[in-house]
């Protein structure tokens, strides 16, 4: 099946997917190339139709059933982003959806997916459950599962993006590709190596809390994760599907892992340089450049996956991204528990051009003297340095620190 998979079929591909999905930009970077020392350019599939490259794979698919399948409608799980592909491409097709999503699903995206008229239903945690439920619903109702991964339409579906990059970055030699369940790593592998050639390194990023990839490839067939935890929820699958994880061996030079430290610190970069919304599991290949930025080769083509975040989220995760990379600094010091301590600690931190953002008095503390106070100080800075010299500045005024 996988050997199916040709640059011809990816073409037919295309053309089936023309005035479906968007053509999406590419945009060239200066602050990544700069770090990489080498020309770095962003795949903008955070712009497609849906929020994410999901459409195209789900569109193919669903638009090569037969009228009988069709009628009897189709049946789906997803997160959110595939979700959100199949609702808008059974919306074109006037097929009836059906979708599981997990609970705690973020919740634009499924306003996003009962928006363009599937109908959405809540079950398990995790998109592995949901999916079975999805294919118990089409047991008992004839219904066509629509699998976010595994199955050769959808891979070959997704390869269209390659072929788009292969076109758009013709000189390209790296291309880094966020991976949950590998149908967008193994489509996009092949489509570039049929157009421009093996010398094309095409490299998988998963999330480390959800890194099913790393192990089946050791072992040969998938190997189901027994647990999962990471904020990237659309690369959090917990098994490779059969039909990518054959195409990924052969194809993709390799699969790596992020931590959530560098999601955070990739998703703050996008926001702050390139003016980009871009959810946790779209900037995965950004994290992988961050990570090692001098390991690759370039011109370098990173996928920005998907753009589909929760406001809330994005908001904690930008929080979380600001710490990671020494721009929020919270530290303890201990004083005497009299009038003036806290005005002068204030005006210390003025000195050091320090913004203060909370302020917080502990009484409570065991290791506490009667008389004493641990106030803790929140503080923007403006990046690791900072945080150091600032710190030094408070041992050097005679504060006593307290570590945490």
């Amino acid at each position: 099946m996988a050997g199916d998979l040709t640059l011809d079929s990816v073409r037919e591909a295309a053309a089936a997917l023309a005035g479906v999905v968007s053509r999406t930009p590419v945009e060239e970077t200066a602050a990544l190339s700069r770090l990489a020392g080498t020309r770095v350019v962003l795949k903008c599939e955070n712009l497609q139709r849906g929020g994410s490259f999901k459409i195209r794979g789900a569109y193919l698919r669903m638009s090569r059933l037969s009228p009988d399948e069709q009628a009897r409608g189709v049946v789906a799980a997803s997160a959110g982003n595939h979700a959100q592909g199949v609702a808008l491409a059974a919306a074109a097709l006037g097929i009836d959806a059906v979708v599981y999503m997990p609970v705690g699903a973020a919740l634009p995206k499924i306003a996003a997916t009962k928006g363009s008229g599937a109908n959405v239903r809540m079950h398990g945690t995790t998109v592995d459950e949901a999916l079975v439920e999805a294919r118990a619903e089409a047991e008992r109702t004839g219904r066509t599962v629509i699998h976010p991964f595994d199955h050769l339409d959808i891979v070959t579906g997704q390869a269209t993006l390659g072929l788009e990059i292969a076109e758009q970055v013709p000189d390209v030699r790296t291309v880094i590709v966020p991976t949950g369940g590998g149908g967008l790593l193994a489509g996009v592998a092949t489509a570039l190596h049929g157009a421009l050639g093996d010398h094309v390194k095409v490299v998988g990023v998963q999330a480390e809390g959800a890194a099913a990839y790393p192990e089946s490839l050791l072992q040969g067939h998938p190997v189901a994760l027994g647990q999962m935890q990471t904020m990237a929820d659309g690369i959090a699958i917990g098994c490779p599907g059969e039909v990518p994880l054959a195409i990924v061996a052969r194809e993709a030079d390799h699969v790596e892992t992020v931590s959530e430290e560098e999601l955070s610190r990739a998703l703050l970069l996008l926001t702050e340089r390139a003016k980009l919304v871009v959810e946790p599991s779209g900037a995965a290949g950004v994290a992988a450049l961050l990570n090692h930025p001098g390991g690759w080769e370039g011109p370098v083509v990173i996928v920005l996956s998907g753009g589909n975040v929760d406001p809330l989220v994005l908001m904690r995760v930008l929080q979380h991204g600001l710490v990671a990379a020494g721009r929020y600094l919270q530290v303890k010091v201990r004083t005497k528990d009299t009038p003036g301590h806290l005005a002068r600690l204030l005006a210390d931190l003025a000195t050091q051009s320090a913004n203060v953002l909370n302020v917080g008095h502990v009484r409570t503390d065991a290791t506490l003297a009667v008389d004493e106070v641990d106030i803790a100080v929140e503080i923007e800075t403006r990046g690791a340095d900072h945080c150091a010299a600032v710190v030094e500045s408070l041992h050097a005024a005679g504060y006593h620190v307290v570590p945490g």
